[in-house]
């Protein structure tokens, strides 16, 4: 799934690519794509694109007269700037928005379906949207701390919670906890004061770091390897690798379709987590995490 870095680019360059333009056109090549019926989707066509913005890990196309294109890419989602004269692959083109020459194309790589468009009027029905999670770049230590202890969970579960922190998902999830040497299974209303600013600050250094290097990536073009798994992560999708800090295989508990990857010696103190032992000890708090990872 997009997370908050690669939203930003997103976000970023359709601002630098497309903003000011007119949206001649908006086809949608799935029925299920659209989630909304008022205001039609077709009320978004002949109308200029004031700017993108972020939500959580939505995309949003602000247009003007205050009409707002929404787009969750969920997993398998991604946008892709093309010619508008290209020819969109059915099978994986789920929407297509044309700006002039340039077409955006909203697609999925599954068969599941899940990357969705809303179509809102008003600030408010765009409100209504929000998961409403802390966003770590901006927050204060103690916001922070705040929206951690809100709620009783796995600290890889409370990451992930999009009505706690924002646009916050798997693979950077697993970044964070290991650059602040915490077991993703540490309870968040165990964790000492050190270990809450520790986590903090590794939020925001990783969160930042990955804007960085994603920008400098996509340079003056359109981001097109959006992926969960990248060179240069430290722990995420480097099962059985070298810890980059201690040299140990790193490890992995699958579940369901999620999965999180740890160091045993920077962060379980020598331990490695059974599937057993961790569905054991999440219980609920583990079976639910899934389903919140959606903002």
């Amino acid at each position: 799934m997009p997370e908050l870095p690669d939203v930003v680019v997103y976000v970023e360059r359709l601002n630098a690519l497309l903003a000011g333009r007119r949206l001649d056109e908006v086809r949608l090549l799935s029925p299920f794509v659209l989630r909304t019926v008022d205001p039609p989707a077709t009320a978004a066509a002949g109308r200029t694109l004031r700017g993108a913005r972020r939500l959580g890990k939505r995309v949003v196309l602000a247009l003007d007269g205050g009409l707002f294109v929404v787009i969750h890419l969920m997993i398998a989602g991604r946008l892709r700037l093309r010619p508008a004269a290209a020819r969109p692959h059915r099978t994986q083109v789920l929407a297509v928005f044309r700006f002039g020459p340039d077409a955006l194309w909203l697609t999925e790589a599954s068969t599941r379906r899940r990357a969705s468009v809303h179509v809102v009027a008003g600030e408010a029905a765009l409100a209504a949207l929000d998961p409403g999670g802390l966003d770590v770049l901006t927050a204060s230590p103690e916001a922070f701390t705040a929206a951690l202890r809100r709620e009783r969970h796995t600290v890889k579960r409370a990451l992930t919670d999009a009505t706690l922190f924002d646009g916050i998902g798997n693979a950077y999830s697993d970044e964070i906890l290991h650059l602040a040497r915490l077991s993703p299974t540490a309870r968040t209303d165990r964790l000492s004061d050190e270990e809450v600013a520790r986590l903090h600050a590794a939020a925001r250094e990783t969160l930042a770091g990955w804007i960085d290097r994603l920008r400098e990536e996509t340079g003056a073009g359109f981001p097109e390897k959006v992926t969960a798994f990248r060179d240069g992560m430290r722990v995420h999708g480097r099962f059985r690798k070298p810890c980059p800090v201690c040299g140990a295989a790193i490890q992995r508990i699958v579940w369901a379709e999620n999965e999180m990857n740890y160091c045993p010696v920077c962060q379980t103190g020598g331990k490695v987590l059974s599937d057993r032992v961790l569905a054991r000890m999440l219980g609920r708090d583990w079976s639910g995490w899934g389903l919140r990872e959606d903002g």
